[in-house]
């Protein structure tokens, strides 16, 4: 593979020193952008877009041809792997995701089973591979997974939730049954990113978006302590680099403290945490990532450079800060409005990383 032409994020995501602050956008390629519709029409659905190699590199690419990222993520979906364990994903127009057999009962739930991540989720690995090769070193590529408990969300509701009611309660009734599928959940996962590493990923990302749905003591219970177990089974090092760890919960900073423990190097931070006081909570243990409310990409560049400059200033001097969205880009954002958040962001971010 080429040497990397740009490594500020993953020096950032090391807290090294950095003479900017480096920018990727979560869901960066994404409808927003017309070039990524077209491509999805002639894909034909959402499922056949992620499963083509081919399709995956070109919509993983589209927004670094339209803006100076700092890395690429690959395009996939979290739910690859309830799909590989048979749970039957399909996606109903207008609706999100959904599974043709969610697993509710001890039966189910009892008979899930790993799958081979190498058979079953192939394509992903020759997605990372193919965009490695088209990047050509021009910046670094990202790999991620969805959370156990993000991942057991869906697999017990079916779809998408307002209120979480059939996980939750199956977690609070039987725990034991919640633990064995957030169990073989975690060592699929744990599978599934080195695979992603082996592959060409250089750094991996694991998205635990409900994990805000739990309350205290249960987050660390059934999500916490699983991405520590995963983050313990990770291939740290490749092509004689670090790979760095970044664990995004949303809705999640009243845990950094503890999430900044499990062996992470970064910490994904929603608009809801002043980076300042998660700064001051964590020190030098983590890097943080974040934290630009999605929504604000609506109002005119001039609002979103003002918005830019308060959260660079919230962060502060020094090195360790990955600029991002509190969540992914919105499909109604004008990409002309993301071109001003990726400028502003490197230009107003300069002086805070001057020797």
């Amino acid at each position: 593979m080429p040497p990397l032409q740009n490594d500020t994020f993953l020096r950032a995501l090391l807290r090294q020193p950095t003479e900017y602050t480096p920018i990727w956008m979560m869901r960066q390629a994404g409808r927003y952008l017309p070039e990524y519709r077209a491509t999805r029409a002639r894909a034909g659905h959402f499922l056949a877009l992620c499963k083509s190699p081919e399709l995956a590199t070109e919509v993983t690419l589209q927004p670094l041809e339209r803006f100076p990222l700092d890395a690429a993520i690959l395009f996939s979906d979290i739910l690859t792997i309830p799909d590989a364990m048979g749970l039957g994903l399909y996606f109903a127009e207008g609706e999100g995701p959904k599974f043709e057999r969610p697993v509710r009962d001890e039966k189910a739930i009892l008979a899930l089973s790993k799958p081979d991540v190498g058979t079953e989720l192939a394509y992903v690995m020759d997605a990372v591979s193919s965009i490695r090769r088209a990047l050509q070193g021009r910046v670094p590529l990202i790999g991620f997974s969805g959370s156990p408990w993000t991942l057991a969300c869906y697999m017990v509701e079916g779809g998408g939730s307002d209120d979480f009611r059939r996980v939750k309660t199956l977690a609070y009734d039987r725990p034991d049954l919640m633990h064995h599928l957030l169990s073989v959940t975690a060592d699929t996962v744990t599978d599934y990113l080195n695979a992603q590493i082996a592959a060409g990923a250089q750094a991996v990302q694991i998205f635990d978006t409900w994990g805000g749905a739990l309350g205290h003591a249960a987050y660390r219970e059934f999500s916490l302590s699983y991405m520590q177990r995963i983050i313990s089974g990770l291939t740290r090092e490749a092509e004689g680099r670090h790979v760095p760890v970044i664990v995004f919960t949303k809705n999640g900073g009243q845990w950094i403290e503890d999430i900044a423990a499990i062996g992470c190097d970064a910490i994904g931070l929603d608009w809801t945490t002043d980076l300042a006081v998660a700064k001051q909570k964590v020190g030098d243990k983590v890097a943080l990532q974040g934290n630009f409310d999605p929504v604000a990409l609506h109002a005119q560049p001039a609002a979103i450079e003002r918005e830019v400059a308060r959260i660079l200033a919230s962060y502060g001097q020094g090195h360790g800060h990955v600029f991002n969205l509190g969540h992914g880009i919105g499909q109604t954002v004008p990409p002309e409005h993301a071109a001003a958040l990726v400028e502003a962001v490197h230009r107003l971010s300069r002086p805070y990383h001057a020797v």
